[in-house]
Parts: C-alpha cells; structure tokens; sequence
C-alpha cells in the first residue's frame, strides 16, 4: 500500500468498499475482488481487501470493534503495542500527573489513541508519510482529533519543551528483521537517554531482551507481561531511578526489586514453580523464590522448587510426581503405564526441542489423563520433571 492507494481509502467510494470487503475470507479474496473491478479500480480494490486482512489481523491487539474501524499497515499491525499494554501506561503516565506527552516515532498511533482515551493531549510525531497519515486517520476514526496531532517530521528535530513527558518508541526492526543492538534502533537509544534526560518525565520502549548493563542508572526498567507472554520492556525517566520492576497484566500486579542475591541451589522439592517471562526477563527470580521460600532446581535454570504451595500472582505452581534422568524409552513406558493421553512439554536449559519430544514419548495418545513434563537441569544432570499443575490455597500470599 502506497500513499495514494490510502488516500483512496478514505474517499467515500474507498470507505464504502471496506465496509463490502469486511471480514472476506482468504479462501473467498479472488472471487470478489474479480467481482468489484467490474465497478472500482483495481487498485482501490486491492487496497480494500489488503485493509480488510489487516483489520482482521489487529483484532488481536486492538479488539474487534477497534480495528474495525482503524487503518493499517503491515509494520503497523507487528510492531504496535498492544491494547493492553498501552492501556496500562497511559493510566501509569496519568497518575504520573501528566497532561500533555510527545509521542515520538508514534507509528500508526497505538499509544497516542490509549494516552488521549486516558484525557492526555498527544503530540504524536512519526516521520514516514504514508504512516503519519495511517495515524492521523486513526485519530479521526475513533474521534480523538481534538487530543491528537500527528506531525510528519524528524523526531530528532521536534521541540518538546511544551509537554510534560515524552514517549519514545524506536524502530527495532530493519531490513534484515528484528534489531538487538540498541544503537542500532531508529532513532539510535543513546539519543532517546539524552533525549529522556532533558524531559520532566520520559518512558523509552525497549526489546525485552536488552542486556541489564545497558540500562542507564538514571532510569527505571520495567518488563511487562501480558497473559504470562512478555511483550515489551520500558525504561522511565523521573520515577524511581534504578528500580527494577515486574509487571503483569491484566492486574496490573507488580514485583519491585529488591537487590536480593542468587537464590540457593536446592534439592527438587514437591512443588515447582515456573515464574512469569517478566519476572525472568526483569532477574527478579530471587524476590519470587524467598516469597516462596524456595531454591533453584540449578543455579543457571529459572526454575524455583519448594516444598510448600503458597499463592504468587508471579509463577505457575506445579506438584512434582517423578524424577527421571532423560531417557525417552523411560518416559514413554511411563506414560502408556498412566494412560497418558496429555502430554504438555516445557523446557529450560534442555537442547530438546518439546515437540520431538512430544512425538516420540507418546506417539499414539490413548488415555485420559494429561501429564506436564518438565526438561530442564538439576544440579548441572538432564532431568525430566513429571507433575501436573497445582491450585495454591487462596489469600495470604505476596501481592
């Protein structure tokens, strides 16, 4: 999709197009798009249904009735922030006391939208026409035009003296895919940290892989889940410098560093505990394991064991069963001895990959029961983990 086709989407003949094509199926695409250049111009047709897929597509992040409504683009769609997440700063950001944030490298304007539903005023600034416009037709489709000016310009060149905070979320991907050298993004992260600094306030969205030495010390790290998937990690500027922080959603539930060391090496115990991505991501497995009053399976492996089953929003408990050195042959008698018809493979630390696995230790499932396996380390050997999940007692528990 160009600029002129996406303007041809928002003439009145473009719109009453979308609303033909909406929710035309992949099977179905040839048969009425044939049917529509009889009356529109190919390219307006194209444009239509490529729009039609990729509304389908961003149901995910956006909702069905949102995306319904918004404009697209395929970088749009895989980079923008999900729903959720940008629902969940915003409200951060307006608690933070905010009322005016610049939006840079806002792209098809997912945050600008959750930033001005939360009553923020928003300058959102992109500097890739066809992508300001997809953003400013965003604006005027969910009616926010009042609280969001999009710009097409240079973030680097904009003026943001005028808000109370910036928002900065640099491209990680190229022409090659996804970008891990921070210097690397678009706009470079060493000016988005000069750039922060200058700000009252400032959140700069990073790759949640991002090595912990790179954090600046001025900031504050926050790696956030949503449904036990990380999506993205943050670092804010005028919060609380060097807090480390977990955050899950929905919630949101929160897991502050503590600056606790390693957590001790421990014999495998009845219950394991497997901790959100964030937790991990955020190295804060040590606050979950004395929560819990556990220890590690391995001193590399983000597993807890323990011997009691206490409630943690921060980890996914277990009742451990078996303990067997890896041996495949075993695991497969194992299971046609339980009438194992069920198998869920999780590893960490193991080479295996879960479903060769899978295809080979139960081959022809034929029982009722379900068993999750665990391939993973115990004091440095392979072991596999048999057990299934565990509901801890209610209350009483870490929030």
């Amino acid at each position: 999709m160009n600029d002129v086709s996406f303007a041809s989407l928002l003439t009145p003949e473009g719109r009453a197009l979308l609303d033909e094509v909406r929710g035309t199926e992949p099977a179905r695409e040839l048969a009425v798009a044939t049917r529509l250049r009889r009356e529109h111009p190919a390219e307006l047709v194209s444009a239509a249904l490529g729009q039609a897929r990729l509304r389908q597509r961003a149901a995910a992040k956006f909702g069905a009735e949102d995306a319904e409504r918004m404009f697209f683009t395929p970088n749009g769609v895989e980079q923008s922030t999900r729903t959720s997440v940008a629902t969940y700063r915003a409200e951060r950001f307006r608690a933070l006391g905010v009322r005016a944030v610049a939006d840079l490298c806002c792209g098809i304007g997912g945050d600008a939208i959750a930033l001005a539903r939360a009553g923020i005023r928003v300058l959102a600034v992109d500097r890739d026409p066809l992508t300001a416009a997809v953003a400013r037709a965003n604006a005027d489709a969910l009616g926010l035009t009042g609280l969001i000016e999009v710009r097409e310009a240079d973030v680097t060149e904009v003026d943001t003296t005028a808000y109370d905070a910036v928002f900065v979320d640099p491209a990680r991907r190229g022409g090659r895919g996804r970008i891990f050298d921070p210097e690397a993004y678009s706009p470079p992260l060493s000016w988005a940290v000069d750039t922060a600094l200058k700000a009252p306030l400032a959140a700069l969205k990073i790759a949640p892989g991002i090595p912990h030495e790179a954090i600046p010390a001025e900031a504050e790290a926050e790696w956030i889940s949503d449904g036990g998937d990380v999506k993205e990690a943050v670092l804010w500027f005028g919060t609380e410098p060097g807090l480390v922080r977990a955050t899950l959603l929905p919630g949101p539930r929160e897991l502050r560093g503590r600056g606790l060391p390693d957590p001790d090496v421990r014999p495998v115990g009845r219950y394991l505990y497997e901790p959100d991505g964030a937790v991990i991501r955020a190295h804060l497995v040590a606050e979950v394991a004395e929560d819990l009053d556990g220890g590690l399976l391995d001193e590399t492996i983000a597993y807890v064991t323990a011997d009691a089953l206490r409630p943690t929003p921060y980890a996914s408990a277990y009742e451990i069963t078996d303990r067997l050195p890896f041996n495949v042959k075993k695991l497969k008698a194992l299971l046609r001895e339980r009438e194992v018809g069920v198998l869920t493979v999780k590893k960490r630390g193991s080479a295996v990959e879960p479903e060769e696995l899978r295809r080979k230790a139960l081959p022809k499932p034929q029982g009722t029961n379900a068993v999750t396996v665990f391939l993973t380390r115990v004091a440095g050997a392979p072991t596999m983990l048999l057990g299934a999940p565990a509901t801890p007692p209610t209350g009483g528990g870490p929030s």
